[in-house]
């Protein structure tokens, strides 16, 4: 940048906030009139109904409606951290969090890592097509197939029985199957789409790195050790950031389509709970509650382990 491009960008700086605003909306008008439907459904879909977490702190009686309901504070908040399941639906929501988190997130890096070495375009066009399939299917018909795969005489129930030695009716009926069934498919289900990003980051890796490295006598352990994991240590972190913000979140659609009364032990999540006492059983403003408890403590997480990752990684969401 020229001297003379510094001091113009420094004179812009030192004008005041509004006038450099009206500067911009000039210069940049255009962009900021594409980006009004997308602020409108923001502020539509997610901000306006943040009023209704309200909710939470009232009886909610559907008949009453929203402003007649009886105000109860912080009842439903106290039944919940009281309620005899509270140790069971955390325990399960982290464990299977947990495990899709060591399992889970290092596949698609695996995965693009792998990709990237690869040099022959048609085998590399067939294998991303393929891990990209489970992603587009509809999660009903992907948990069709689960258990169609674990059933008594399903493919995978098969092969357990070969190993174990002994004969099993649905594994989704065992409570110890539940974790390890859940965990495998999502793996199956995301590896190929999560891979997305890392490749695209892959992509922009300076391939005069690698010909320095080759000229130095690296080979391609090396290279992806020393060039391509700490080029896209960055989009690794802020991924795992997103992830570690989410320990206690689980989507209640999957766990809905497989789990069942006998694997309850494993299988009840928070999420899963929410939806039989708010939905079910019509007690809204106890599942608001519950839900909002496992929004604050997420939102904690995330901001400590976007703290730690900052001070360590020097890579952070904010």
């Amino acid at each position: 940048m020229s001297k003379k491009k510094k001091q113009t960008v420094l004179l812009e700086y030192q004008q005041p906030f509004w006038t450099r605003v009206k500067k911009d909306l000039r210069r940049n008008w255009f962009a900021y009139f594409v980006f009004i439907p997308v602020l409108i459904w923001y502020i539509v879909f997610h901000y306006l109904p943040m009023y209704g977490v309200l909710i939470a702190f009232k009886d909610f009686k559907p008949l009453l409606g929203f402003a007649r309901s009886k105000w109860v504070g912080l009842k439903n908040f106290v039944d919940f951290f009281s309620n005899p399941y509270l140790f069971r639906l955390v325990k399960n929501t982290l464990m299977l969090n947990l495990w899709s988190l060591v399992l889970g997130f290092p596949a698609p890096i695996i995965l693009a890592l792998l990709m990237n070495e690869v040099r022959n375009a048609a085998f590399k066009r067939t294998v991303q097509t393929i891990t990209y399939m489970p992603h587009f299917v509809s999660l009903v018909v992907a948990c069709g197939i689960i258990r169609l795969f674990v059933a008594s005489g399903g493919p995978i129930n098969q092969i357990v029985n070969f190993f174990t030695g002994t004969e099993h009716s649905s594994l989704l009926n065992y409570a110890s199957m539940y974790r390890p069934i859940y965990v495998l498919s999502g793996i199956w289900q995301g590896i190929g789409w999560g891979s997305i990003i890392y490749l695209s980051a892959m992509a922009s890796v300076d391939p005069q790195l690698y010909e320095a490295a080759e000229i130095d006598g690296g080979g391609r352990l090396v290279k992806m050790w020393h060039i391509t994991i700490p080029s896209i240590l960055p989009t690794i972190m802020i991924l795992l950031i997103r992830d570690l913000g989410g320990l206690l979140s689980s989507g209640y659609q999957k766990a809905i389509l497989l789990y069942n009364s006998m694997t309850y032990e494993t299988a009840d999540t928070i999420a899963t709970y929410v939806y039989r006492r708010g939905l079910q059983q019509g007690n809204y403003s106890f599942s608001a509650a519950v839900g909002l408890s496992s929004a604050v403590i997420n939102f904690v997480l995330l901001y400590i382990s976007n703290k730690v990752s900052k001070k360590l990684t020097e890579t952070s969401l904010f």
